[in-house]
């Protein structure tokens, strides 16, 4: 077989490059809309990838990044400070919740879940314990792709189950959604403890696995139960940081602190890479030492990029000046109003809302293809994965435009395309 050079060049994310349709080609942006090359304008429902919570676009957030670039576009942060990243940090640790006070910035999401463990496993290190060489984490989750992320994903339904062989191996446990998980959870901290570095989850939703949501009593009996262990309890927050589940952080809906907590995606409002892993005091001060091998031993070429930091902070400035919250709030109702009907259409097996996040789970795997499709012509940009279709969309979104996206949902679940072969 012959390559054709012009569909070779670019290698796309999560793609099977053999058979994949041509990409569409965007060629502009705004508020919630991605135009396209042919002229067509999508909705789109879910934000780049959970990223553009303020929409395309923002003037304010592209002043900031204008400004930024007029004087120091970037700089190495060893040895080097600057204000954006002076200012976005103390900003970071004003909002989030306790002492969670120290911010280590890195340039996406599963670098910052990486900079997590290896700041849960050079804890104990520094402490002078040796054997804490694992992390327990929970079926269903999903926390990024590089090695030590694919780790704690889910080892037999997610994405990266063909590298097991390749990964370390970890511990993994089901949410404490009842009495009898909670006791197993707690049985397996119990017997694992001396190997373990730390407890993972994701707050409130499993967004890649699947947008599968649970209260925050489970996570609360999380924190509770690694607290019990002596173990620090990691929060990935990518997903769910910066408004996406009504709140700011999804960890205050429990009233929880957790020991780390790792953000991305929104943190820039969907302009640039940017990540951030903060941790507590007391994780902190175990690095903190005359040793200079008791360093964190980290350090990403363009951490905490000027760029990046200044739209961070005009984000911030939105969401103390523009009402992003009651914008969620409004969202999921609108999302609960339109997509709970679907939850007894044939072929349904579950519906969930959470803040502004809507699912739609089929009884099996559809074709995605199909499905994908038949939304594009509807004039809306969604991309479903396994058996969910969902929604995303920017927290400013005009309401005709959630309609639509809607609408759209309703239209293509309730007239599904055959099953995936």
């Amino acid at each position: 077989m012959t390559l054709d050079p012009s569909r070779t060049h670019l290698w796309r994310p999560y793609t099977q490059m053999r058979d994949a349709a041509p990409p569409l080609e965007a060629v502009a942006t705004h508020g919630s809309r991605i135009v396209l090359a042919d002229g067509r304008e999508l909705v789109d429902g879910i934000a780049s990838w959970w990223t553009a919570v303020h929409g395309y676009n923002h003037p304010h957030i592209a002043g900031a990044v204008a400004d930024q670039l007029a004087r120091m576009p970037h700089v190495m942060f060893g040895g080097l400070t600057h204000a954006p990243a002076e200012r976005l940090a103390a900003r970071l640790a004003d909002l989030l919740p306790g002492d969670l006070d120290h911010v280590f910035f890195s340039d996406s999401g599963s670098v910052a879940v990486e900079v997590a463990l290896k700041m849960a496993a050079q804890m104990w290190i520094n402490r002078g314990v040796s054997g804490r060489t694992k992390v327990l984490s929970f079926r269903g989750g999903y926390h990024g792709d590089t090695m030590g992320a694919m780790s704690v994903c889910d080892p037999e339904e997610g994405m990266h189950r063909r590298f097991g062989a390749y990964l370390p191996m970890q511990v993994f446990c089901d949410l404490p959604r009842t009495r009898a998980e909670a006791e197993a959870l707690d049985a397996t901290l119990a017997a694992q403890r001396a190997t373990l570095a730390a407890v993972i989850v994701e707050p409130l939703v499993q967004g890649a696995g699947g947008m599968r949501t649970h209260p925050p009593e489970v996570l609360a009996t999380v924190a509770r139960l690694a607290r019990s262990h002596g173990l620090p309890l990691i929060a990935d927050e990518i997903f769910t940081g910066f408004g996406r589940t009504g709140s700011l952080f999804a960890c205050e809906q429990a009233g929880i602190v957790p020991d780390i907590l790792c953000l991305s995606k929104a943190l820039t409002g969907g302009t640039m890479a940017l990540a951030a892993t903060v941790a507590r005091t007391e994780v902190f001060e175990a690095f903190w030492s005359e040793d200079p091998a008791a360093a964190l031993m980290h350090g990403p070429t363009f951490m905490a990029n000027p760029l990046a930091c200044a739209a961070a902070n005009a984000s911030l400035d939105l969401f103390e000046t523009e009402p992003r919250l009651a914008q969620a709030r409004t969202i999921e109702a609108c999302l609960a109003a339109g997509l709970e009907p679907l939850r007894h259409t044939p072929g349904v097996a579950d519906v969930r809302v959470l803040g502004a996040i809507g699912a739609v789970q089929f009884c099996r795997t559809p074709d995605l293809g199909a499905l994908k499709a038949r939304l594009l012509d509807r004039g809306v940009w969604v991309r479903p994965f396994g058996d969910i279709v969902y929604l995303t969309p920017a927290l400013t979104i005009d309401p005709a435009d959630l309609d639509r996206l809607i609408e759209a949902i309703a239209a293509v679940v309730s007239e599904p395309p055959s099953p995936a072969t």
